[in-house]
């Protein structure tokens, strides 16, 4: 298996864990659009209690990715997200946020 293939893995795993149903295709579509950051530790997650992290997700995946108008309902969304994973949860994985998010807004077809 590749360390793609291992990552993706890893990331269904934490999605089967939290009892969330998930496309396995759109979340290895989600995991690759995210590149080499899924290799680096600090990259690979998302702080939810970090406002500058959030911003991040607000401004470049949200906005710039899915091409959101920015407004309280990005940061609503965030915050669903967040609370869907579980605030305490310590690995709040990019590729799975990102992926929760797409979905949110009904944007999955920018990863076809």
């Amino acid at each position: 298996m590749s360390k793609f293939d291992e990552k993706v893995a890893q990331y269904s795993k934490f999605m089967d864990d939290k009892g969330l149903d998930y496309n396995a295709d759109l979340l290895k579509a989600v995991t690759k659009g995210l590149g080499p950051s899924i290799y680096k530790r600090d990259a690979e997650t998302v702080s939810g209690s970090d406002a500058k992290e959030l911003l991040t997700v607000k401004n470049n995946f949200l906005i710039k990715k899915l091409g959101l108008e920015d407004g309280p309902q990005l940061d609503a969304a965030i915050d669903k997200v967040i609370e869907t994973i579980g605030k305490s949860e310590r690995s709040k994985y990019r590729a799975v946020v990102y992926y929760l998010l797409a979905v949110e807004f009904g944007k999955e077809a920018i990863y076809s």
